[in-house]
């Protein structure tokens, strides 16, 4: 009989296992009825498709370009229907809410209050209304049965100028759901350097910030990130595999940045299905991801932008089991390197790891060691 240990989950075990998500856009995570809701209650005539399944299609269909430029520009019309505090709670209640039921416990999920500003909010009020809207979407999971905990991470635009007021901004509302600041946009031509003032104010204050680094430049945006700006974790960081060589024989050598990131347990916040989409991978078989896990990286699995990459965090561990073969023990070693990683006090995390994901991966293991017994132990027949 096949060792539990070795067992590749299935589909229903995948979407029940607890799962920790670090990278997650919430103006890419929209659900496509609420955003052709949005733009009928504000005015929006933008929208490309007004019949929701079609929508989705076309997000998925424009972001599956190759192009990370392209991939952003979906956001447009997601933002546009963002504006106000109602839609702002919407968007984020049902995120919480659509994580919960994909089996995520814990999630950061960021955005830009920058973008939300167009009909008269203030940066504040953008912050306050996606917090209520966590909330909401927290206390509604409980109810369907789901349990989430959701933390905001604030994002400045790395092409403008205000990342230091975001930087400030996520400062004043760290006690209030919000965990950690983030820097994004396209890498080429704004390296995170333009932001050291906004870094250096966060260290000063002791606060935790990722720098989305290492998606399509290279690894001069993930040196930048590290050495220049002291970022705790790496958003994408998948093009460190441009610093590892790897031998016809199979022998691994690794470039300094690549022992560096290693050594430091520094972590990748790698997102496969998006990877796809913007270039940084041609499929999932060659994507770095199987070649870090088997290196030990601090590596963890995301979903960017579910709505633009039409995945979900279930998704992508079907993906990566259906692809390298991936077990509940190597689902298990992601999500514990995305709890260590997170940017919550170290007793809540170790809270998480010890009292919520270890026992719901003990108990998928189980579950499929007694269904295993029971099949095997049904009796024969007599042969009278």
């Amino acid at each position: 009989m096949m060792s539990p240990t070795l067992h590749v989950p299935g589909q229903d075990q995948i979407r029940r296992a607890p799962k920790v998500l670090l990278h997650d856009h919430l103006d890419g995570g929209l659900r496509p009825g609420t955003i052709v809701d949005l733009a009928l209650a504000s005015g929006y005539g933008g929208l490309p498709e007004t019949e929701p399944d079609k929508l989705g299609i076309w997000f998925r269909e424009a972001a599956d370009s190759g192009s990370l430029e392209r991939y952003l520009e979906t956001f447009a019309h997601t933002c546009a229907v963002m504006q106000t505090r109602d839609a702002l709670v919407r968007v984020a209640a049902e995120c919480a809410e659509d994580l919960a039921a994909d089996g995520v416990v814990y999630a950061e999920v960021r955005y830009a209050p920058e973008q939300h500003l167009e009909a008269g909010l203030t940066l504040e009020e953008v912050v306050e209304a996606v917090n209520e809207g966590f909330r909401k979407g927290e206390q509604r999971a409980r109810l369907d049965g789901h349990r989430i905990r959701v933390g905001a991470l604030l994002t400045a635009m790395r092409h403008a100028a205000r990342s230091l007021e975001i930087a400030e901004l996520a400062n004043r509302y760290r006690d209030q759901g919000v965990v950690g600041f983030d820097i994004a946009g396209a890498e080429a031509g704004f390296p995170p350097t333009r932001h050291l003032d906004a870094f250096e104010y966060l260290k000063r204050e002791n606060n935790h910030f990722t720098i989305h680094a290492g998606e399509a430049f290279g690894l001069p945006s993930i040196w930048q990130a590290l050495q220049w700006c002291g970022a705790d974790r790496l958003g994408h960081g998948v093009r460190i595999i441009d610093d590892i060589e790897v031998a016809e024989d199979g022998g691994v050598k690794l470039g300094r940045l690549a022992s560096y990131v290693r050594d430091k347990r520094i972590p990748l916040e790698l997102c496969p299905t998006s990877n796809l989409q913007t270039g940084a991978a041609a499929s999932y078989a060659d994507h770095p991801i199987g070649l870090l896990r088997k290196l030990h990286f601090r590596a963890t699995v995301n979903t960017d932008n579910r709505l633009m990459s039409g995945t979900s965090m279930s998704h992508e561990f079907e993906k990566l089991t259906e692809t390298f073969g991936y077990t509940l023990d190597d689902m298990q070693w992601f999500t514990v390197n995305a709890m260590k990683s997170a940017f919550i006090p170290f007793d809540e995390r170790l809270a998480m790891i010890n009292d919520v994901i270890k026992p719901g991966y003990a108990e998928l293991k189980s579950e499929w060691l007694f269904e295993q017994t029971a099949a095997t132990s049904v009796p024969s027949s007599s042969a009278g």
